[in-house]
């Protein structure tokens, strides 16, 4: 793929981050302002419509783009040292946003002092759920009971896994598979081009969301829980500023001007609270940033199941707020345990609706039962810690995915100077993909 003519820049209007923005602080003006006419269905419906359209095109990124990249490989090692690398790299971020939300929460104790009471039965249905799952269902959940069964449903896992599968087939057929690797990069650019085109109606999802979110819940509803939001978003900022800066630098380039790079998908899930919304377009730039496109299409998947800094990190907090708003103190030990189990059965229920509640369910039913009720707390005020969480979950695998190519040998340092520098416009997808 080309990039766009260096030196031309299109208005600030026109520049989708401007235009998202615009529409975020609109959204949260009509949704202060006018709360019921926020709450309409239909207003509700525009974030939703673009949510579904964007998830409408993962299933076949992700297909298209590990089959392009595993099948343009000639060493089937490479591919299987990439995967470690980037399990071995998830593990370690994750393991650092957890020590992190630990040592905030106990430093801040947003929980102390808490006067609500907790509704059981708001729990219940997860606590239920939980009750029901099995180690081996979180394995066997990898695998679809049919292809098309894992496309219909948009499982990132189970698609990732059959186009593993897929790309080492085309790879052993070498030429006699040269057709159908130009016939599945032939569609990859057409994918894009849809994306190009649904990515033009962000700044009304994003609209649309916002209003309804604020119209819904309203500021008032923070109350005296304003304490749990502001330490989260306060520990998120400060693992990627820390963390991944520190990484971010040891790697070669700044975190904030990666930031800057890709501030128009951080700001369509902003508007959404959706990282899915972002997923495919963060793929299309790493790519045009210098990352190689196996690298690309191995990571990026992958890490959307499993590495999730901002996921980890309010769990952290979020059973840390439960005990001490509960006045259930915890030893240290209690606390490293909860914490460990949360972050491995997380992983294996990426797919599962609600993984995160339920799986924190199982762990505090098992160790202590009496902080169960609590996460009824944590579950009213969820939506307004969801944006934070998917926002640092996005930005995490983006640094995950230029370290991975940096690791590997395979970024081209020229295009992610250029890139990083602004001396190219990132924002233009059409651009790029019907020039390359």
């Amino acid at each position: 793929m080309s990039i766009a003519p260096s030196g031309v820049k299109k208005p600030l209007y026109q520049r989708l981050y401007f235009q998202v923005l615009v529409a975020v602080a609109l959204g949260v003006l009509v949704g202060w302002l006018s709360p019921d006419f926020a709450k309409n269905d239909w207003i509700k419906a525009l974030g939703d419509g673009f949510v579904k359209l964007i998830k409408m095109v993962i299933a076949p990124i992700i297909f298209c783009t590990v089959v392009s990249g595993i099948a343009h490989i000639s060493d089937a090692k490479k591919v299987g040292r990439v995967g470690v690398k980037a399990l071995i790299y998830f593990e370690i971020v994750s393991t650092f946003a957890l020590i992190i939300g630990l040592l905030v929460a106990n430093i801040a104790q947003p929980g102390a002092g808490f006067s609500g009471k907790p509704d059981a039965n708001a729990v219940a249905g997860f606590l239920k759920q939980a009750g029901e799952m099995k180690a081996t269902d979180f394995v066997l959940n990898i695998i679809p009971d049919s292809v098309v069964g894992a496309f219909a449903k948009g499982d990132v896992l189970q698609v990732l896994l059959f186009a593993v599968l897929f790309g080492f087939s085309l790879m052993a057929l070498g030429e006699k598979g040269h057709s159908v690797r130009r016939l599945v990069d032939d569609m990859a650019h057409a994918v894009f081009g849809v994306i190009a085109i649904i990515v033009k109606v962000a700044p009304i999802g994003a609209f649309g969301a916002m209003a309804f979110t604020i119209g819904r819940y309203g500021p008032q509803a923070l109350g005296n829980l304003a304490g749990l939001i502001a330490t989260f978003y306060f520990t998120s900022i400060l693992f990627v500023v820390v963390v991944l800066g520190i990484i971010a630098r040891i790697a070669g380039f700044s975190i904030f001007k990666f930031i800057s790079y890709i501030k128009d998908e951080l700001l369509i899930v902003l508007g959404t609270s959706s990282s899915e919304s972002a997923l495919p377009q963060l793929m299309e730039k790493l790519e045009r940033l210098g990352c190689s496109k196996p690298v690309v299409g191995l990571v990026v998947p992958t890490g959307y199941s499993f590495n999730l800094d901002g996921t980890n990190i309010y769990m952290t907090l979020a059973t840390l707020f439960i005990a001490q708003a509960l006045n259930v103190p915890l030893t240290f030990n209690e606390q490293l345990i909860i914490l460990g189990v949360a972050m491995l059965t997380s992983k294996g229920a990426s797919g599962i609706t609600g993984a995160g509640f339920i799986t924190l369910a199982a762990t505090l039913a098992s160790i202590r039962p009496e902080l169960v009720p609590g996460m009824a707390i944590v579950l009213g005020i969820d939506k307004f810690m969801s944006e934070c969480r998917a926002l640092t979950n996005l930005t995490g695998n983006g640094v995950a995915c230029v370290v991975v190519s940096w690791w590997e040998g395979e970024l081209d340092r020229a295009k992610l100077t250029r890139g990083l520098n602004r001396e190219i416009d990132p924002s233009d997808i059409q651009t790029a993909i019907t020039t390359g």
